[in-house]
Formats: structure tokens, C-alpha cells, sequence
């Protein structure tokens, strides 16, 4: 009874990797075009530095208060930070843990519900795929959000609406490769869950998906999409690392990451983390010591590298590759 119920508890929390939401190539995809200061925005998430990228998405909110792209960039910056404090090494795995309610939850919450709202607000004017897509992004992060807490029925509930909001972009515009993305996702995960999972699922309401069909989707998405091409890429290689073992294409995928973003230390630690289950403890090693070197507080500043929020996001990541590397022996 306690693994169907734990099953069951991952059922309503695989949302919270579907629909990884938001911010990637500075490409144009179906019908979206960035503006400069989003894209560098998206850069500053993904090298590394999250902070900056609210700064800019603070002012693209004063300049642009009606329309969704600000708080987008916010609400993947502050869930990268999020991301970032939930992380360790568990059964060998460099990934995100649960975690109870957190005081910033709220108005992380307010920052997604902001986002519906306004993509609603102009989808009632002009029904567009772009407004689609930025209305399933803010399910997507209510939905991450709420997988972290453990609030399993919410997450279900957000995930169904993200879902929905990323058929009718594709109805629109078959084109848009964000909602290809994160269907992608929603197919690959749906399609691992246990049989006994599975029946409980059709009784939730929750549809189906298949893997296959949801790798190639997530395939369109890493390369073609404009919000969730890093996402997709970054969950691809998890989930192929996580339920299929097949460290060695989780690599080929996660590598990319490294070279476009080699100042970020979570995708150096998993790519640490894919070389230690291939056995290649040196690279490993070289991986993780690069983790660290990135993490080392500053002296000049007297603080950490990179983050303002060192306790939870760079300097955990330090403790976590110190950690790793003893555990492997390096």
C-alpha cells in the first residue's frame, strides 16, 4: 500500500518537470520575437546569475506593465533559484528534493498568477499561440512550485490547465515549438508511471502520453524553442538519466549546456554526475572540481561568487560538489 500511495503522490507531483518552463535561445519559434533586454535576461539565468536577470525583468515590468514577457523572466530566474536551494545528491542523483512550505511561496505564487492574468487578459482581446505559451508557463511554475511543497492535488490541478493552454497554442500554431516542448514533457513522463499509477490516472482525469513520441517532442523543443529550448534540453537528460539509464545520450544531450553555459554550476554538476555513472570517475572529478572553482566565495567581496543569496543557491552548490566528490572518492 505505501508504494501505490507514494506512486500516487508522484503522479500528481510529475507535473512539476512538465512544462520545465520558459527562457532559452535567443530564436524565434512559431510566432515569438524577444526584445534584446529579455534575451539577455535569459542568458543571465542560464550562465549562472539569476539576480541580474531580475533586475532586467524588473524593468521590463515598469516599461511594459500589460504584457506577460517581465514577470516570465522573473518567475524563471526566482524558480531557478528556487531550483537551486532544493537541490542535492540522493541514490547518486544530482537533483531537486521536496521541501515544506517556504516563506517566499506566496508571492512566488502572485508573481505566476500575474502571469495567467495578463496572458488571459490579451488572449480576450486577440487569441494568439504566444499568449497561450505564456499563460501554460505560469501553470508550469505554479506547478513546480507546488510538486516542491508537496501539495500534490494543486500541482495535479495546474498541470492539467498548462497542459491545455499548450493544445490550444499548437491549434493556433502547429509552428510553436515551446508548447511541442513541454507536451514533450508531459508525454515522456505520463508514459513511465506504473501500471498500477497508470489506472489511478485515468480516474484523476489526468491523459495519457507516450515516451517516445514525447523524447522527439522535447527534441523539437531544445532545438527550435525560444523559451524552453535550455529547459527541455536540461529535463531531456535527467529524465533519460532518472527512468532509462541511458547515461551515455543523457550526456550527449546535457553537454551542449556546459559549452553555451560553462559559468553555471549546476550543469557542470550533472554533467559530473552523468560521467560518474558511466564510470569515468576523471571526468567526473574535472566537472565537479570546475563546480567548485565556480562556487568559491569571493574574497575581494567577501561574499559568494556569483549569487546575493548565497546560503541557498551558490554556496549549496559548493557544499553539494565537495560532498559528491568525497562520496566518489576524487
Amino acid at each position: 500500500m505505501t508504494g501505490a500511495s507514494n506512486e500516487h503522490s508522484w503522479l500528481l507531483t510529475v507535473a512539476a518537470s512538465f512544462l520545465a518552463a520558459l527562457l532559452a535561445s535567443p530564436a524565434c519559434a512559431g510566432n515569438i520575437s524577444l526584445p534584446p533586454e529579455a534575451i539577455e535576461g535569459m542568458e543571465k539565468i542560464y550562465g549562472g546569475d539569476p539576480d541580474a536577470a531580475i533586475s532586467i525583468a524588473h524593468a521590463l515590468e515598469q516599461a511594459q506593465p500589460d504584457h506577460t514577457i517581465g514577470y516570465l523572466l522573473e518567475g524563471e530566474a526566482r524558480w531557478w533559484k528556487r531550483y537551486c536551494a532544493a537541490c542535492e545528491i540522493k541514490y547518486g542523483m544530482f537533483e531537486a528534493s521536496k521541501r515544506g512550505r517556504d516563506p517566499q511561496d506566496e508571492a512566488f505564487l502572485a508573481l505566476t498568477d500575474k502571469v495567467i492574468h495578463l496572458a488571459e487578459s490579451q488572449i480576450s482581446r486577440s487569441d494568439s499561440a504566444e499568449m497561450h505559451v505564456s499563460a501554460g508557463i505560469g501553470w508550469a511554475l505554479k506547478v513546480r512550485d507546488y510538486g516542491l511543497r508537496g501539495e500534490n492535488r494543486n500541482a495535479a490541478h495546474a498541470g492539467v490547465n498548462a497542459r491545455a493552454e499548450m493544445l490550444r497554442a499548437l491549434q493556433l500554431d502547429p509552428q510553436m515549438a515551446d508548447a511541442t516542448a513541454a507536451l514533450g514533457v508531459y508525454n515522456y513522463y505520463v508514459d513511465t508511471l506504473s501500471p498500477v499509477v497508470k489506472l489511478l490516472r485515468i480516474f484523476m482525469g489526468i491523459p495519457g502520453g507516450n515516451k517516445e513520441e514525447g523524447i522527439k517532442q522535447m527534441e523539437v523543443g531544445m532545438n527550435q524553442g525560444v523559451y524552453l529550448a535550455v529547459d527541455a534540453r536540461f529535463i531531456l537528460a535527467r529524465s533519460l538519466r532518472t527512468y532509462d539509464q541511458k547515461y551515455e545520450q543523457a550526456l550527449a544531450i546535457a553537454e551542449p549546456l556546459v559549452a553555451r553555459y560553462p559559468q553555471n554550476p549546476i550543469f557542470q554538476i550533472l554533467l559530473g554526475n552523468l560521467n560518474a555513472e558511466l564510470g569515468r570517475k576523471e571526468k567526473a572529478s574535472e566537472y565537479l572540481h570546475e563546480a567548485l572553482r565556480l562556487t568559491t566565495p569571493d574574497s575581494a567581496c567577501g561574499g559568494c561568487a556569483r549569487c546575493t543569496d548565497c546560503n541557498t543557491c551558490v554556496m549549496h552548490l559548493h557544499e553539494i560538489a565537495i560532498s559528491y566528490l568525497s562520496a566518489l572518492h576524487l
